[in-house]
């Protein structure tokens, strides 16, 4: 039991000492006082995971239609904006990573964190906040899935992706809002906007969703996303950059499991299932050609007979005749 409490009370220690190098800018936004908001919102994402599916299992589900339209256009322009546009009228105004970066002169190899005061350092940090509350907001995701009982499309890593993204970015703006977490969120965003675009034209019914051909390469450039990643974070570690190590190697490691996890999907959605329908349609053609031979053998079968007898009736008809004949003649 003291073992317990040491622990408990180093790790309550090693969080104070965190707070004193924590970012001074961002202490006073939304949800980044502390850790416990951030807790609670991804605790009521699990409670809501195991609660929903209960509660929608005797109902009908809903279509939300409109409602969906309307989401993912406005993640499409939220993306959008956080990648490129400036809107000072916000309490937090809403920068783009794009133009803070370039007007903070980053450098896309190497970005130490500047935790002054300046303009263009506030808005990257500003913009990487957006970029955090983003992926709250993600989280009706799931929830439009489990009221529409789409049930097969919350799988884990539907869930591993959102609930980790939110709350691992809470650690990310806490600490480095700024220097080398620009690079990720600022791709991250621009891929957003494609995917939200997608499903925001799938929604709008099948009209739209024929010419929607482009969905597996959603999921290819996101792995190609992880692999650039990867490679980006890496070289930051070879040029020995001014960027927490240790939030480095975390990220690679992160980024590991990604590709795994989203390669096994793209191999079980696209490359697994491509022989099985192969298989279905040739066999199916095999059953068509089957079934048309044995009809058509059917029928002829069925045409000799009949033609057959037909030849018989006859010559039976021409027997009896002469039969007759012989008894008027005996």
């Amino acid at each position: 039991m003291e073992i317990v409490t040491h622990l408990i009370n180093d790790t309550i220690e090693f969080y104070k000492w965190t707070l004193t190098i924590a970012d001074k800018r961002v202490e006073k936004w939304p949800l980044m006082d502390n850790p416990l908001p951030t807790l609670a919102i991804s605790s009521s994402y699990l409670l809501f995971l195991w609660l929903g599916p209960k509660y929608m299992k005797n109902r009908e589900p809903f279509q939300l239609r409109k409602t969906l339209i309307v989401y993912n256009f406005s993640m499409v322009f939220l993306n959008f904006f956080i990648f490129k546009e400036v809107n000072y009228s916000m309490p937090l105004f809403l920068p783009s990573l794009f133009m803070a970066a370039r007007a903070a002169r980053y450098s896309y190899i190497c970005q130490r964190v500047d935790y002054s005061d300046d303009p263009n350092e506030v808005r990257v940090a500003g913009a990487l906040w957006w970029y955090f509350i983003s992926k709250g907001i993600e989280y009706l995701d799931t929830v439009f899935f489990i009221l529409r009982k789409k049930f097969s499309q919350v799988t884990f890593l539907h869930v591993y992706h959102h609930c980790s993204m939110f709350t691992l970015w809470w650690i990310g703006i806490k600490w480095v809002a700024g220097g080398q977490s620009f690079f990720g969120a600022h791709m991250n965003a621009l891929i957003h906007v494609l995917m939200y675009l997608y499903y925001g034209l799938a929604s709008c019914g099948p009209k739209i969703q024929k010419y929607l051909w482009w969905k597996k390469y959603l999921t290819i450039i996101q792995m190609i996303q992880f692999h650039v990643t990867i490679g980006h974070t890496a070289l930051s570690l070879y040029v020995n950059c001014d960027f927490p190590h240790w939030m480095h190697y975390s990220l690679i490691c992160y980024a590991i499991t990604f590709i795994i996890l989203f390669g096994n999907f793209y191999y079980q959605t696209y490359r697994r299932q491509q022989p099985m329908r192969r298989d279905a349609s040739s066999s199916s053609k095999a059953t068509k050609a089957l079934s048309n031979g044995s009809l058509n053998g059917l029928s002829k079968a069925n045409g000799a007979a009949l033609t057959g007898s037909k030849e018989e009736k006859p010559q039976e008809n021409s027997g009896r005749r002469k039969r007759k004949g012989r008894a008027k003649r005996d």
